[in-house]
């Protein structure tokens, strides 16, 4: 075992990210289940009541090592980057003093570059502006608030996706609070004071990683996709709710307005919009430093990382 400084002991830290399907869960298994906790880092995964679709770990997973922000809200309930950044410190905090190590681990790229850097200094949220933004989505649709984001802060909503209702309308919040759009308020490019997590990005070739989206989607149809989608609508899910807009749930929304759409075009959507998801996480992770990129088959680079911490 390597000496690490009694300073660097107390304050351990490890970044565990990938594409979607890479195979992060499957890590956590084979090399993470002694001491260490989990900070889930996945924006689905953060709902309740979405399991399959989110490829929530299964209870066995969790009981063998412990998962923090993981179903704390309700799939109407809004969830920010700024929330999860607050949680994630107070979890990284328990887990260090139960003696454990804290990795925060998913796929969500932005939750992973604000907690290492910090959050931007944007303008704090005012319930007034936010509720006149929220009228106009519910009198012209959010189709329309993109467009009109699209117009005053184009490099915004080039980064957010059309169907994020969250983001699009805190983007436009910003801008009607301060007349400055969201994009020139800059994340910090330092670390944070304390910041000095081991970063490993998991990563296969594209074809390798195609076959396992495709592998993944239709093992979430297998396990009950459907009826897990079934249960959400009867439970009022609606498209505009913060949790039906990730992949996996949002085709089926967009189904129902196609009536010609049958099982297999929503199963092919999701492959397709999983693939370019991939493709931009991976783009959105080149951006941190200090990334250790591994194949999660290279057992030795991965245990020669880990070496200090085990």
């Amino acid at each position: 075992m390597l000496n690490i400084p009694l300073s660097t002991r107390s304050n351990r830290l490890i970044f565990l990210f990938g594409p979607t399907g890479v195979g992060k869960t499957a890590l956590l298994t084979q090399l993470f289940t002694k001491n260490f906790a989990v900070v889930n880092a996945d924006s689905k995964q953060i709902y309740r009541y979405m399991n399959i679709g989110s490829a929530k770990p299964e209870p066995a997973v969790q009981q063998k090592i412990p998962h923090y922000l993981i179903d704390i809200k309700d799939p109407w309930e809004q969830f920010s980057v700024g929330e999860f950044v607050k949680l994630a410190d107070q979890a990284c905090l328990e887990i260090r003093a139960k003696g454990n190590i804290p990795i925060i681990c998913g796929g969500t790229a932005y939750y992973f570059k604000q907690f290492y850097f910090g959050l931007p200094t944007s303008p704090k949220s005012d319930p007034v502006v936010r509720s006149n933004i929220n009228a106009l989505v519910e009198k012209h649709g959010l189709p329309w608030c993109y467009e009109k984001l699209q117009s005053v802060d184009p490099v915004s909503a080039k980064r957010i996706h059309p169907a994020d209702s969250y983001r699009i309308t805190r983007a436009l919040e910003v801008y009607e609070t301060s007349g400055r759009p969201l994009s020139s308020y800059k994340i910090p490019n330092q670390a944070r004071e304390g910041m000095n997590p081991l970063i490993i990005g998991l990563t296969r070739d594209k074809k390798e990683l195609e076959e396992r989206i495709i592998q993944r989607v239709e093992a979430m149809f297998a396990e009950g996709l459907e009826q897990e989608i079934e249960r959400l609508m009867a439970m009022g899910a609606q498209e505009d709710w913060p949790g039906m807009q990730g992949i996996g749930y949002r085709e089926f929304f967009k189904a129902q307005k196609e009536p010609t759409l049958g099982k297999a075009d929503i199963m092919h959507l999701i492959i397709r919009n999983s693939r370019l998801y991939a493709k931009r996480q991976m783009t959105f992770f080149r951006t941190l430093p200090h990334v250790n990129w591994v194949h999660p088959d290279d057992t030795a680079t991965l245990k020669g990382l880990l070496e200090p911490y085990l």
